[in-house]
C-alpha cells in the first residue's frame, strides 16, 4: 500500500501540477462541476424518487471526497476551513448526503466552479489553450460572477419561500423574481414577505446590480491584450499598442492573427 506522504504528493500534482494529467484532472473537475448544477436544476422539476436519492449520494461523496483531497494538501487548513467557499462547500455536501435537509442548498456547489476558475493554475492553462479565453477573459470572468451569484440567490429565494410564499413554487418562479429584482424592473406579480425576505430582496438588488453593470463595463469598453510590459509590468494593454501606456516602453505583443 502506498505511503501517506506518497498519496499526498501525488493528489498535490493533479491538484497543482503542471503536467497533461493535471491539467486533464482539473478540467474533468470542471465537468464534473457542471453536469452537476444541471443534474440540480433538472431534478428540481422532477419528484423525488428513489434513484435521485441514489445520485445525490454518488455525488455527495465526490464532493466529500474532492473536499478531503484540498483539506488534505492545504498549507493552512485551519485557515481554510474557516473561508466562506469552504463552508458553502460544507453546506453542499451535507444536501446531498442529507437528502431531508433539501436539495435546493446544493446550488452552493456552484460557488466551487467559481473557486475553479479563479484558481491561478486553471486561469493560466485556458490562457494557453483557448485563444476566444485569451481574447475574452474579463467578459467571461465578469459573466461568470454574474452567473454565479444569480443562480445562487435563486436557490436561496426558492429555499426560504416556498413553503410560505404561494408565487414562488419551482425554481422558474424563484429566477424570475431573482432577475426581476436585480434589474430593478419590479413587476409586482412576485414579491418576497417578512424581513427575510426583504433582506434578500435588497442584496439581490445592490451586489446584483453591481455585479450587473461590471459586465456592461467590461462589453462597453475597449478591448484589451493581456502582455506584462517588461519595465513597469502593466498587465492591459490595446490591441494594436505600440509603447506601453505607463512608461513608455517599446512593446512587442504577439499577434494572433485576424479571427
Amino acid at each position: 500500500m502506498p505511503s501517506r506522504p506518497r498519496i499526498i504528493r501525488k493528489i498535490r500534482e493533479l491538484y497543482e501540477g503542471d503536467t497533461v494529467e493535471a491539467h486533464s484532472f482539473r478540467y474533468g473537475l470542471l465537468v464534473f462541476d457542471m453536469v452537476t448544477i444541471l443534474f440540480i436544476v433538472v431534478t428540481s422539476f422532477l419528484p423525488r424518487s428513489p434513484f435521485m436519492e441514489w445520485a445525490d449520494v454518488v455525488i455527495g461523496l465526490a464532493v466529500l471526497a474532492d473536499f478531503v483531497a484540498r483539506l488534505a494538501i492545504s498549507r493552512t487548513p485551519w485557515r481554510d476551513l474557516a473561508h466562506p467557499i469552504t463552508i458553502a462547500d460544507l453546506a453542499s455536501i451535507v444536501s446531498f448526503l442529507a437528502p431531508i435537509v433539501g436539495e435546493g442548498i446544493g446550488f452552493l456547489r456552484i460557488l466551487r466552479t467559481l473557486r475553479l476558475l479563479h484558481t491561478y493554475q486553471l486561469l493560466a492553462r485556458l490562457r494557453k489553450d483557448s485563444t476566444f479565453f485569451r481574447r475574452n477573459e474579463e467578459l467571461i470572468i465578469a459573466a461568470v460572477n454574474l452567473g454565479v451569484f444569480i443562480f445562487v440567490m435563486t436557490g436561496f429565494v426558492y429555499e426560504t419561500q416556498r413553503w410560505t410564499n404561494s408565487h414562488i413554487g419551482n425554481y422558474i418562479d424563484a429566477l424570475y423574481f431573482t432577475i426581476a429584482a436585480l434589474t430593478t424592473t419590479g413587476f409586482g406579480d412576485i414579491t418576497l414577505t417578512g424581513t427575510l425576505g426583504h433582506l434578500i430582496s435588497v442584496v439581490i438588488m445592490i451586489f446584483g446590480v453591481t455585479l450587473f453593470l461590471r459586465l456592461v463595463q467590461v462589453l462597453l469598453r475597449p478591448n484589451k491584450v493581456r502582455h506584462p510590459c517588461p519595465v513597469c509590468g502593466l498587465q492591459r494593454h490595446d490591441r494594436d499598442a505600440v509603447h506601453c501606456k505607463a512608461c513608455g516602453t517599446t512593446l512587442n505583443i504577439p499577434d494572433e492573427g485576424a479571427v
